[in-house]
This record gives C-alpha cells, structure tokens and sequence, in this order.
C-alpha cells in the first residue's frame, strides 16, 4: 500500500502502527551563511512557557492543547508525554514559521508519533532527522536527536529551510525533506494527514 494510500485511511486505521516511511534527505553542500544562519536557528534554548497579550488568546490555545491531546490519546496513551509534546510542536512550528498542522502531519507520516523511530536510511525520532544534519548546523552529537525538543527544533528548521529553497513551495519543500523531490506521494501523503489537525481549533 501506498505512502499517499495509509495516510488517506483517516480514522482507526491510521491509529495502527505502522513501519518508518522516511525518505533520506540529501546532504548539499550549504553556503557558509546559510549554514550559520541554520545552526544559530537550531540552538537549543528550552521553548518558554507560551504567554499571551489577551484572555481569549490564551483560552484559545488551551481549547487547541486539550482537543489535539484528545485526538492524539490513542498513539501516545501518557498525558504528560503527550502534553509535553504537543506544547513543543505549538512552540517549534510558530518559531519555524510553519503551519502546526503541517509539522503535526509531517510527524505522522514519518514516525508514527514514535521519538525512537529509525528508518532504514538512519533517520531519527519523531520528524525523522537524518544524522548528517547534527554535524552540518549541530554540535555532531546525533544521539541528541531523540530528545524531543531537539528532534522538532532541527526538524522545523530543516523544513522552514527547504520553504525557503523552494521559494515557498510546500509539495516541493515536503519532496526534498523526504527526499523525493518532484515526486507526489509523500507530499500528498501528508497533506492528507494534515487534514484532521487542521480541523483541531488552533490558537
């Protein structure tokens, strides 16, 4: 079955595990500036507690914490675990410049919602980090890509990167994350599983 196929099957079905889809992202050579500019964006500062100009803000993303967390009991079945990770992607796809449904999307295809997930080709965690990237913008140590602010923190700026490269593009930019640039089945893969986390209300 089909990458775009799994993931069209919304429901109980895509609650059932299911092996790593990662592709290899391709290591490129990275201008000085631009590699510069990627590690100072992976520096692993601990996300702030979000806070809020106005009630309703703040209302708002507690509506979106506690309906998201309903949806995502089923893969991780731990509140906290749970919790901890979803304030995480909030903070890491705001700071990236992307859309949180999206990363949410992205995760599922990739990993299953799985932090130790390892794809055949090395890829790491919840967004499927290849190792490669620890030694490009990172301090090399590709173990602390398991660590789940770290894991999101590369994997949103990766992607925000590949946006940029792409001049916008998201099929594009998903295609070259997964490394099959050009390619529909993995964008369309996660666009559809973009779709019931778009339907969460977001703050």
């Amino acid at each position: 079955m089909s990458i775009a196929r799994r993931a069209l099957l919304a429901g109980p079905l895509a609650l059932l595990p299911w092996r790593v889809h990662a592709g290899a992202q391709v290591e490129e050579p990275l201008a000085d500036a631009v590699r510069t500019a990627l590690a100072a964006a992976v520096a692993d500062d601990a996300p702030p507690r979000p806070r809020f100009d106005k009630v309703d803000e703040r209302l708002a993303y507690l509506r979106w914490l506690g309906a998201a967390s309903e949806r995502l009991r089923r893969r991780l079945a731990d509140h906290h675990t749970r919790v901890e990770f979803l304030e995480a992607v909030w903070y890491e796809s705001r700071r990236a410049g992307l859309e949180t449904a999206l990363v949410l999307g992205l995760i599922q295809v990739e990993s299953g919602f799985r932090r130790y997930a390892i794809s055949s080709v090395g890829a790491r965690g919840y967004m499927q980090v290849m190792p490669f990237w620890a030694r490009l913008i990172g301090d090399g140590n590709e173990r602390r890509l398991f660590h789940l602010q770290t894991n999101l923190r590369f994997g949103c700026v990766i992607l925000r990167h590949y946006l940029d490269t792409e001049r916008g593009d998201v099929s594009m930019a998903l295609g070259r994350y997964n490394g099959s640039r050009g390619r529909p089945e993995y964008p369309s893969a996660v666009f559809a599983a973009r779709r019931p986390w778009r339907d969460v209300r977001v703050a």
